[in-house]
């Protein structure tokens, strides 16, 4: 005997339609959740590694680029994508503004070799001090 489902449209629509509806729950039950994310999530990273490992191992990201039609990617990128991204940004800029500022003290303490005539290979001295310290502000080795 077949089993009797909801057709794939009618199931979309109460999906989309009791997320909706979630968003006052969604926002209280993670409201002072960070705590336990960030202890599980940390507790998680053996796991997390094996996971990337075996599907690294197995092809699995690959396999799911390919499954994933281009299409797809560029009607959700341009349609939905769009729509957020200003949203998402200026959301952002506090974060930004407070992850940029010490690798934009550390190139402006920076004191680099004098510039040399153009196409010298002196001139990249220049670029690898920036990028030297950069690294280092990266791995917290700056002092």
């Amino acid at each position: 005997m077949a089993l009797k489902v909801k057709a794939a449209a009618d199931a979309a629509t109460k999906f989309v339609a009791n997320a909706q509806n979630a968003a006052p729950a969604y926002a209280k039950g993670v409201a002072n959740a960070g705590g336990a994310w960030a202890a599980n999530t940390a507790a998680a990273s053996d796991t997390w590694q094996q996971g990337v490992t075996q599907a690294a191992a197995n092809g699995r990201f690959a396999a799911g680029v390919n499954q994933t039609s281009q299409n797809k990617y560029q009607t959700r990128a341009s349609g939905v994508g769009a729509q957020r991204y200003p949203t998402g940004v200026a959301s952002a800029g506090p974060a930004y503004q407070n992850a940029v500022a010490p690798y934009l003290t550390t190139i402006a303490n920076l004191t680099l070799p004098p510039r040399q005539p153009k196409g010298s290979p002196a001139n990249y001295q220049r670029v690898q001090a920036v990028g030297q310290a950069l690294r280092a502000q990266k791995l917290g080795q700056n002092s």
